[in-house]
């Protein structure tokens, strides 16, 4: 849902339709555990972001990969559970290197130092700016194991934070123009 929604907040706001606006290269998810891949979202997911005006949206669930904390800037975990897991296969993708470069280095395995930044989606505040301590934010609960208002809550939370790390980014300069 979150990948869906950021998705949707960089396309469609009037921000979005100015000059200077801020263009993403590439946007995903992932999973830290295999056990959704290829996957479609769950229907409740796709019905909150219909209620929504969100309806292009198609995705295959995934598992992350070493080579993802490479390619990204940031890799945004929903709770701590999932922060612990993505800062443990961060470290395990930095010390085994990107694989197939040789040659020596500084262990981040692309020769150019860039290890994508592994918080939590709640680290970064509505107003832009970041909780200090990485993982001290807010977590985005997993509405799964209950009903439809679950998904709508979660809903209604990502939408917050994801226009909080938009602000962040471009506060930052982080985002191509």
């Amino acid at each position: 849902m979150a990948e869906a929604i950021f998705r949707h907040q960089i396309t469609s706001t009037a921000a979005a339709t100015a000059p200077s606006a801020p263009k993403f290269s590439t946007i995903d998810s992932a999973g830290t555990g295999a056990y959704h891949v290829n996957s479609q979202p769950d229907p409740r997911t796709m019905s909150t972001l219909r209620d929504h005006g969100i309806t292009s949206y198609t995705h295959a669930a995934r598992k992350i990969r070493r080579d993802d904390f490479f390619a990204f800037d940031y890799i945004l975990a929903m709770d701590g559970d999932n922060l612990d897991d993505l800062m443990h296969e961060r470290g395990r993708a930095v010390g085994r290197g990107k694989g197939g470069k040789g040659g020596k280095g500084d262990g981040d395995g692309d020769g150019d130092g860039h290890v994508a930044q592994v918080r939590l989606m709640g680290d970064f505040l509505p107003d832009g700016s970041v909780v200090e301590k990485v993982g001290g934010g807010e977590e985005v609960g997993d509405p799964y194991y209950g009903g439809k208002e679950g998904f709508e809550v979660v809903y209604r939370q990502l939408v917050r934070l994801s226009g909080g790390f938009m602000k962040f980014l471009e506060r930052q300069g982080d985002v191509e123009n």
